[in-house]
């Protein structure tokens, strides 16, 4: 509808541009025309105006030309008798002056003035300031005299200002005599004063029946380029008509325009536009009149048109839609048994097209079990409804069985009689599909039934362990995820129990990975039997298991003596051997507990809590619980402080080395330093390793400590030795992770270190019995780059004599702990004598080391101890502190007087 509509239109639109292009046409020349004849009126009435202007500025040139000219020549008369007369005197001066000087020659005064100097002036009266002028010496006036001088010719000034008052042309004249030297001498100057209004009022220039405005340009007689002193500076800007006055030195421009502007409009352009209206008015009116008929009649013409076409389209598509759909049509009066059957009605029933067909047609055709049904459907016609639909099958003479369908309407056209008219067709392939459709539908809900429950079973292993059947981490986030949002919303509080297995790693290491399945297993068994059925369990990875349990607002469930009660079960319950093949195997749990009844529920911050908590259980010596509190998140978060500042102290250079002598224990002489290191912390100030090294264990940087401190040392060797201090090495501690980096070997031998001079300390720990190859390896080669290999804090780890055989150290350091308790203990004495008598037998020097009394040095001396070191003697010292020490050598007299002291309070005592 709305494209018929659109093409209409458009129609309608074309034949109005076709009538209207005359019109058009038409309006378009008379705008032409009109325009051309405005443009040539206003360019007649332009020309005629400047003619006029150029009429008038052509006689007030002439009358100027003719006013200067005139008194000019006067004056040349008078200049040619001072030429003659050169010595004139005022009286004759007057006199010849009192003939030009009258009404009709614009003269106001004439002055002679020879040298420059005015003397002579006529009339006198009224122009007494102007004698004894130096024009040489007025700045007005001097350049126009001295160019007067100077050509030889009459310079016309002005208009100037003039000594006694008032505006006037000055016209120069140079006076040159002869005498008998000089034939062409300067005398002087002969000025003719000019009276500027009176010029101007007998040229025509001012008065109010001056036709025009005008303008003159070309002060000093300097033409079109001068400055204007005449007539207002819009003129010049205005178009003006101009014209030259010629005078005797130079020449004026005047510029003239009318009084009022030029006139763009002529004065009478309103009657010929009413004129030129009258005419473009009989040309029109009947020019429209004629296209307003053609385009009424092109209209009609169109709107026939346009209902034959939409006929032709309709018939169109109703034959297509019958070709298409595979309809049949059948028609019958009311009341008459014969019906109307096209050749495809006749072709749907299997019937030829060979004449008339009437109701049992139809009814022969129809199947048996749908007959009546059709029936009555059909005798809807005769109903209120007057309408018809139906469906259902026929069965043609080969056995073939269609489905019809089948509408039909009753209806009447005027007089005729009432006709019933109908439609059939085949919808067999239709049906077909249908039940095909639903074999479909049947089979996929089946499929979907075995897909849910392939789903359910995809779920519920997405959200379990496969192992222990216990829910997983996935599992465990949605349950603190729902939590968090009940707990927003009711207050629901939850306790989570981090737990880990103690030594499932040995027992997975030593039988294998299916007793370590075993061990997992029989630990979810343990937690299921012990904590309460409403209690989450949950394995999170590898030995680690989890317990959420929930409970509302003051629910006994959640009190700390409850989770406690749970934690004391579990601990319990999980140290019960079990028997796998043969081998009985004990595992223990650490457990992390944390709870959010004092704070907002947060999922990850609760599992974060746990975690902290569980590793304090751990640090504590395992098979045992610890909640998470606000001291240990003080603690964790200042161990995080201290950890952001110790990777910024290796940034910024903030470790030092600090030294502690060493002491032959005979002799007393310095036989080495040990490096220790120190933290010069920017608040706390310096701080020593028991305040940061566990952190820098945690942090893996206790290598790079070790290798700065090692770098520090060796600077500081090199130095001492410049100095001439005799320190025969240095001793450095490295820790496990440094003998375990592969570039150490190479980072050693970039050193350059002196075989003898370095020694490097290794705890006991590092060298047990079933040491890695790499740091066996490690050890080897700093031998044999000359570093001394030295064992520290002997006796307090777990290394054997085969393990001393195979290192074989260049010193064993006895523990401080050991050397504490000698001076009034004879068994622990007994104990570090066996410890020097192991190293003097392998061949091993023995140090001791927190010697912090002479009497502990006496004694250590008197059981063989090889070296000695310890506050008695100092403490660490700086690197620039250390010198000033060696040099003092006051530790020789302190031990003296402490022995002497010693000796003489056991003689006492005995």
């Amino acid at each position: 509808m709305a494209l018929t509509v659109f093409k209409r239109n458009r129609m309608l639109t074309g034949v109005f541009r076709k009538t209207s292009i005359p019109v058009a046409l038409g309006i378009v020349a008379i705008a032409i025309a009109w325009t051309l004849f405005e443009s040539q009126q206003r360019n007649v009435y332009s020309q005629s105006q400047r003619a006029e202007v150029i009429s008038h500025v052509s006689l007030i040139r002439a009358k100027l030309e003719g006013n200067i000219n005139g008194t000019i020549q006067l004056i040349r008369g008078l200049v040619a008798i001072i030429a003659t007369e050169p010595e004139m005197n005022q009286q004759r001066f007057t006199e010849l002056s009192a003939n030009l000087i009258n009404e009709q020659s614009h003269l106001i005064n004439i002055a002679a003035a020879p040298n420059m100097v005015v003397t002579l002036i006529s009339p006198v009266e009224g122009n007494e300031r102007s004698l004894g002028l130096n024009y040489l010496l007025n700045d007005a006036q001097r350049g126009a005299v001295l160019r007067a001088r100077d050509t030889g010719e009459m310079i016309l000034a002005g208009p100037i200002d003039l000594v006694q008052g008032g505006r006037a042309f000055v016209a120069r004249y140079p006076v040159f005599i002869q005498t008998e030297t000089e034939p062409n001498k300067f005398w002087g100057i002969v000025s003719a004063v000019i009276d500027v209004d009176m010029l101007y009022a007998d040229s025509g220039l001012t008065g109010a029946d001056v036709p025009v405005a005008l303008a003159l340009t070309g002060r000093n007689a300097t033409g079109g380029r001068g400055g204007q002193f005449l007539g207002s500076a819009d003129i010049l800007t205005d178009a003006p008509v101009t014209a030259e006055v010629i005078l005797p030195s130079g020449s004026w421009q005047i510029s003239a325009r009318p009084k009022d502007g030029w006139r763009v409009t002529p004065p009478d352009i309103w009657r010929l536009r009413l004129l030129m209206l009258a005419v473009c008015a009989l040309i029109m009116i009947p020019t429209i009149l004629s296209a307003r008929l053609i385009e009424e009649r092109q209209r009609n013409i169109a709107r026939l048109r346009e209902r034959e076409t939409d006929l032709e389209k309709l018939s169109r598509r109703l034959r297509l839609a019958l070709d298409t759909s595979q309809v049949a049509v059948w028609e019958m009066n009311v009341g008459d048994t014969s019906e109307d059957w096209d050749a495809r009605m006749n072709a749907l029933y299997g019937y030829p097209v060979d004449g008339t067909r009437d109701f049992t047609h139809w009814e022969r055709r129809v199947h048996p079990q749908d007959l009546e049904r059709a029936r009555n459907e059909f005798y809807n016609l005769f109903g209120p409804d007057r309408s018809y639909a139906s469906q259902f099958r026929i069965m043609l003479d080969d056995g073939q069985v269609r489905h019809i369908r089948a509408t039909g309407i009753a209806y009447k056209e005027g007089d005729e009689p009432e006709r019933l008219v109908g439609v059939n067709w085949d919808v067999t392939s239709d049906v077909t599909l249908q039940e095909e459709l639903k074999r479909a539908k049947d089979l996929a809900e089946a499929h979907n039934a075995e897909l849910e429950s392939a789903k359910a079973r995809i779920e519920h292993n997405a959200l379990h362990d496969s192992l222990t059947g216990l829910p997983n981490r996935r599992s465990l986030d949605e349950i603190l995820t729902q939590h968090a949002v009940r707990s927003h919303e009711t207050g629901e509080i939850a306790a989570l129990l981090q737990i880990d297995l103690d030594r499932f790693k040995q027992i997975n290491d030593t039988l294998g990975h299916v007793a370590g399945d075993a061990m997992l297993v029989h630990a979810a068994k343990v937690l299921r039997a012990t904590a309460d059925p409403t209690d989450f369990i949950a394995r999170v990875g590898g030995d680690e298991f989890v317990i959420v349990r929930i409970g509302d607002t003051g629910s006994e469930a959640v009190t700390t003596a409850n989770v406690v009660r749970l934690a004391e079960r579990i601990i319990q319950n999980m140290q019960l051997p079990i028997t796998y093949e043969g081998h009985e195997c004990r595992v223990g749990v650490s457990i992390g507990i944390a709870t959010d009844v004092d704070a907002d529920a947060d999922s990850s911050r609760l599992l974060v809590n746990a975690d902290i908590a569980l590793y304090r259980a751990k640090d504590q010596g395992r098979n045992g619980y610890q909640f998470f509190n606000d001291a240990l998140e003080a603690e964790i978060l200042s161990n995080k402080q201290v950890a952001d500042e110790l990777l910024g102290a290796l940034d910024n250079n903030q470790f030092l080395a600090y030294y502690q002598p060493q002491f032959d224990a005979q002799t007393l002489d310095v036989v080495g330093v040990e490096a220790l290191a120190r933290w010069n912390h920017p608040v706390d100030g310096l701080l020593a390793p028991h305040a940061f090294m566990k952190i820098a264990e945690d942090l893996s940087v206790v290598a790079n400590i070790d290798r700065i401190i090692l770098e520090l040392t060796l600077n500081n060797f090199n130095i001492w030795e410049q100095m001439r201090l005799d320190i025969p090495k240095v001793a450095v501690n490295v820790s496990a992770r440094r003998l375990r980096d592969d570039e150490l070997i190479k980072s050693l031998r970039m050193l350059n270190v002196r075989p003898g001079t370095v020694a490097f300390e290794l705890v006991e720990s590092i060298f047990l019995d079933d040491n890695d190859e790499l740091t066996i390896g490690n050890v080897e080669q700093i031998k044999e780059l000359g570093i001394d290999i030295e064992i520290d804090d002997f006796g307090t780890g777990y290394a054997s004599i085969v393990s001393l055989m195979k290192l074989k150290p260049k010193r064993l350091k006895i523990d401080r702990q050991f050397i504490a308790p000698i001076t009034h203990s004879a068994a622990q004495r007994q104990l570090v004598e066996s410890i020097i008598d192991i190293g003097r037998s392998l061949g091993i020097e023995v140090l001791a080391e927190g010697v912090e009394t002479m009497e502990h040095a006496r004694i250590l001396r008197e059981l063989g101890c090889n070296a000695l070191q310890g506050y008695a003697f100092t403490r660490p010292l700086s690197a620039e502190d250390l010198p000033h020490f060696l040099r003092a050598q006051k530790w020789r007299a302190t031990y003296e007087e402490e022995t002497s002291r010693a000796a003489t309070r056991r003689r006492l005592s005995a």
